[in-house]
């Protein structure tokens, strides 16, 4: 028990200085291509207040930093970002640490119900196919995991939108709550029901991968010479599969499912801006179009972090699904 304690431990630390090593890294590459972008932000800032002489155009560059050199802005923004302060938006005249945390409320629940929507419905539809090789149920279904993995997400997300919101009027059109009702006023099904659309559509995007994956690794399973030994003893087909696929395919589905953070944040950006809901994907979205320097660095430092935590869950849950990498370990 110890062993595999200190196991753990010496993964969450090897996984903590990984995590750092890339937010430094990713801090300093989405730095330099902001500092390279064609946009400059003051224009753009100056643009929404109107015209400004050239001493108060002097004194909002100054203010902002933007009239030092690019490393010097970096260690100052690297420095105030060490102390917990992220800066202020552009766009929205508040620190960006509070936008983040209301925007990433919403974004967290429609990713959270589209991430285990897939993952069940992937996994699911995997087993389903992997057990029907070549038959009618392999092939309808590996050809609809096919077409919705090549189809755009903004797409689906409008054809979704006319069908079950302007059609049918079974979801609202977009928002996560009712128009002109207060937040302390809006009840937990009220904001399921603005939420169904945008996470159904999410998980439409991408349990395709986990279903086509699992089905080859059950196709893997169900060939190898333990379930021929199986077959031999007199095992049935469903306890072969209870059995045996079962448990030799959840790691490897577990494994891309917690893969897919990063393919989740960026569907939620197309999905978030097709369904106008407030979440990170569409704050990302407003502040790369108004030039909002630190919202937009903010954010992408926050979402590497949410990946990264991700693969650091999944790799701690690995000792604990398969033994065989807790006997390595000790």
């Amino acid at each position: 028990m110890n062993k595999t304690a200190n196991r753990i431990v010496i993964i969450f630390l090897k996984n903590c200085i990984r995590m750092l090593s890339l937010l430094f890294a990713v801090s300093i590459i989405s730095f330099a291509l902001v500092s390279a972008s064609p946009i400059d932000p003051v224009q753009q800032y100056i643009m929404g207040i109107g015209p400004v002489s050239e001493e108060q155009r002097a004194g909002i560059e100054a203010y902002w930093g933007v009239d030092k050199p690019p490393t010097v802005r970096y260690f100052s923004w690297l420095c105030a970002l060490l102390h917990g302060d992220f800066g202020t938006s552009l766009l929205y005249r508040r620190p960006v640490i509070e936008i983040i945390a209301e925007r990433f409320q919403n974004s967290f629940a429609m990713m959270l119900c589209a991430w285990i929507f897939s993952g069940i419905i992937g996994f699911s539809l995997g087993c389903v196919m992997g057990m029907n090789r070549d038959k009618w149920q392999d092939n309808v279904i590996r050809k609809l995991c096919c077409l919705l993995s090549s189809v755009p997400t903004f797409w689906l997300g409008l054809v979704l939108l006319l069908i079950f919101a302007v059609k049918l009027g079974w979801f609202p059109v977009g928002f996560s709550t009712p128009i002109g009702m207060r937040n302390n006023e809006v009840s937990i099904w009220q904001r399921l029901h603005h939420l169904a659309l945008p996470a159904l559509t999410l998980s439409l995007m991408s349990f395709s991968n986990i279903a086509l994956h699992t089905r080859q690794k059950m196709i893997d399973v169900m060939n190898s010479s333990y379930i021929l030994f199986a077959r031999a003893r007199g095992e049935d087909r469903w306890t072969l599969f209870a059995r045996h696929g079962l448990r030799n395919t959840i790691l490897p589905a577990l494994t891309l499912q917690f893969a897919s953070f990063a393919e989740l944040f960026g569907g939620s950006v197309l999905a978030e801006n097709v369904f106008s809901y407030p979440g990170l994907g569409s704050a990302v979205s407003a502040a790369g179009l108004n030039s909002d320097v630190p919202l937009l660095l903010g954010i992408t430092l926050f979402s590497t972090l949410f990946v990264c935590v991700g693969n650091m869950i999944a790799n701690l849950l690995y000792g604990i699904i398969d033994p065989k990498i807790r006997e390595v370990g000790q």
